[in-house]
């Protein structure tokens, strides 16, 4: 099969078929039918080099050793389209099947090139797109395409293909339909944006003005008649695309998200038909039901705007699991302006309107409290137990906290006044000095605001520790310019942080394989207030194996977060319940345990003892990553809690343990209210 590839970037020759590719020279998107009128449309050709790296080449004129190129075309898909049916390739024989893209965003037109051909598209809410993902839609697209080619309707000119970019989208329980296509109106107003261009003036224009002015005249600006010259931006308001959008059309059954769906005209009389992929069951849904314009004013709306490419289709695919009658958006002015709307903002920190969730309680739901310093500041934390622990001389955390020491710091030459905050720390530094290295109580440094591992350093005497400081200046005045590479440098700049704390070092950890690691739990808060503990826990391991700090200064040995490990990171995420063998099912059942106790007594001694610095919210709920490390003596340690957890250390092996369904064990339920 010969196949003319147009509008996007195409594929190498596959086994069997025969590729041919002409494509815009630029981005061409929203005028697939247009032709430039009057314009000689010039070719260059690209030559393309070594799959998924962009080592291909351009050239202004055809080889003519008959090696693969595509061919550029400085005009539109339409144009493309033509040229290559026409005028090239009559070599390789008859073109069979046109293809156009794979497009990003839904099909707004569609090319008719009297051809059999395929529009292909991916249609997306947002720009986070995971490769996974991707990887997933063009499976599905390649099958989709051919099984199209094989069963082609009689009378059939083009099939307008939308794939949505969701995760799973290849996978045998997602729909596929027959629909009609979506008719787009701009019932808002126009979609263009006009912007203020009076002011400006071309090179002629601004000569112009200066020779009638003459030199050091200025202009006064005069009352204006007729027309204002402007300018017009293409600012289109896709939510009258979704508000257009019923059961039936494409834009329906791409609002829907679990639906892959085909646009097929002229041939009206296949909507309703059950679409046969060989690919596992597939299910045609009733498509011409008419939706109760009122159910739009009442809609439960998802604002999902996390900014990582790696969560936020997760987010999506488990609304679109759990909450199937959600619609799902990115920016708040595709939300509507009036109905009774209900609406779950899962964003960023940055960008959730806390003004908003306070004072709409029961119409919206926030993936983040407000204040939860008491919990995710480290120095704030360990405040937070100290006053808990006063008040509760028999709590867990007495022995499930190490001592921890917060001070302030700007400079290293005033570490002498800072530790006389930490006073535990000052006396176990001066006792260590009398000792052997392996004899010495260790400490760990840590910033109080920082993460993925910045800052962290181990020590055991006061010169060590101000070495450290010493070293962070230094740092600070070398400048970036003079590093070869920053990617996994952990130093910090004392004076932008200034919060530190000192936490006593757990020695000997528990090792499994030679190697240390560290425990991430995910930890589930909601309203005022609940916690639950999810079961499946991860295990992250150093990239080296452990030796203790005065025999090796190198922290890979001692770091566990997986986000500083670069090259080969084969077993450095584990399932907690798999490490059975090495540590004894007993004894990951005693750790569970202690780590649910733990977990408990910190949110609620944060709750009550903290309510200036977490307050809680009976319209919020808030996911955080709560690391644990393991004594030898099977004592746990409770290390941080972290919001917005980096959920990409999971990897993508064990991606799916953070969307398995059920398995939260609620450790704790007090009714604190609102704060």
């Amino acid at each position: 099969m010969h196949i003319l590839v147009v509008n996007d970037d195409g594929p190498p020759s596959q086994p069997g078929h025969t590729v041919s590719v002409v494509l815009p020279h630029s981005q061409r998107s929203w005028i697939g039918k247009a032709h430039l009128v009057g314009k000689t449309v010039t070719p260059t050709y690209f030559r393309p080099g070594t799959l998924h790296t962009d080592d291909g080449t351009t050239h202004d004129r055809p080889r003519q050793d008959g090696g693969e190129e595509w061919i550029l075309v400085d005009g539109t898909p339409a144009s493309c389209a033509q040229i290559g049916i026409h005028h090239y390739f009559n070599e390789k024989g008859p073109i069979d099947l046109v293809v156009s893209g794979p497009n990003y965003g839904r099909n707004s037109t569609a090319l008719q090139y009297g051809k059999r051909a395929i529009a292909l598209s991916y249609a997306f809410s947002n720009r986070n797109h995971d490769p996974v993902i991707i990887k997933g839609a063009s499976t599905v697209s390649v099958r989709i395409v051919k099984y199209l080619h094989e069963n082609w309707k009689e009378g059939v000119d083009l099939y307008s293909v939308n794939v949505p970019l969701i995760e799973d989208v290849d996978k045998p329980k997602t729909k596929i339909l027959y629909t009609s296509m979506l008719q787009n109106y701009w019932t808002s107003g126009s979609s263009f944006e006009p912007v203020d261009a009076e002011d400006e003036l071309s090179p002629e224009e601004s000569e112009a003005q200066i020779r009638e002015l003459g030199e050091g005249e200025v202009r006064h600006e005069e009352p204006q008649n007729g027309l204002r010259h402007r300018k017009f931006k293409w600012a289109p308001k896709l939510q009258d695309v979704l508000d257009s959008s019923e059961p039936g059309n494409d834009g329906w059954a791409v609002w829907k998200g679990h639906v892959r769906q085909i646009s097929c005209n002229p041939e009206k009389d296949l909507i309703g038909q059950e679409v046969h992929l060989p690919i596992g069951e597939t299910i045609l849904e009733d498509s011409t039901k008419k939706p109760n314009l009122e159910d739009r004013k009442n809609r439960v709306y998802a604002l999902v705007d996390y900014e990582d490419a790696y969560v936020e289709p997760k987010i999506l695919a488990a609304l679109r699991k759990y909450v199937p009658s959600i619609t799902a958006v990115r920016d708040p002015s595709e939300l509507p302006q009036t109905g009774d709307v209900k609406v779950l903002t899962w964003s960023a920190y940055e960008k959730i309107p806390f003004e908003e969730v306070v004072e709409n309680p029961d119409t919206i739901l926030s993936c983040s409290y407000i204040i939860r310093k008491a919990l995710i500041r480290k120095h704030h934390l360990a405040l937070t137990v100290r006053h808990h622990i006063a008040k509760n001389p028999a709590s867990i955390l007495t022995t499930s906290f190490p001592i921890t020491c917060d001070f302030e710091l700007d400079f290293a030459e005033f570490l002498d006044e800072a530790l006389m905050e930490a006073y535990e720390v000052a006396e176990s530094l001066a006792d260590n000095e009398k000792k052997e290295p392996n004899e010495r109580t260790w400490w760990i440094l840590k910033p109080g605001m920082s993460d993925r591992g910045q800052g962290i350093r181990l020590f055991s005497t006061t010169d060590e520790l101000t070495e450290i400081f010493e070293s962070f200046e230094e740092d600070s005045d070398d400048g970036d310019e003079d590093r070869d590479d920053t990617k996994n440098d952990t130093s910090v700049v004392t004076n932008q942080l200034r919060h530190f704390v000192a936490q006593q070092y757990v020695h000997p950890p528990l090792l499994v394989d030679s190697r240390k690691f560290h425990i991430r739990t995910y930890v589930l808060a909601v309203g005022g207030l609940k916690v639950f503990v999810y079961k499946h826990m991860l295990a992250l391991f150093a990239a080296r194996k452990y030796s203790p700090p005065w025999e090796d200064d190198d922290l890979t040995a001692h770091l566990t977060n997986t986000c500083l490990q670069t090259g080969e990171r084969e077993g450095s995420v584990r399932l907690f319940w798999n490490l059975g063998k090495e540590v004894g099912k007993k004894n990951l059942q005693s750790i569970w345990e202690m780590i649910c106790g733990t977990v408990a007594e910190t949110f609620e001694g944060a709750a009550r003892g903290q309510r200036v610095h977490f307050q809680t919210l009976p319209n919020a709920f808030e996911i955080y990553g709560v690391d644990f490390v393991v004594g030898k003596d099977m004592e746990i340690s409770l290390l941080e809690v972290n919001a917005y957890p980096d959920f990409k250390q999971t990897g993508e092996e064990l991606g799916g343990i953070i969307q398995t369904e059920g398995d939260m064990v609620k450790v704790l339920d007090i009714n604190l209210g609102s704060w």
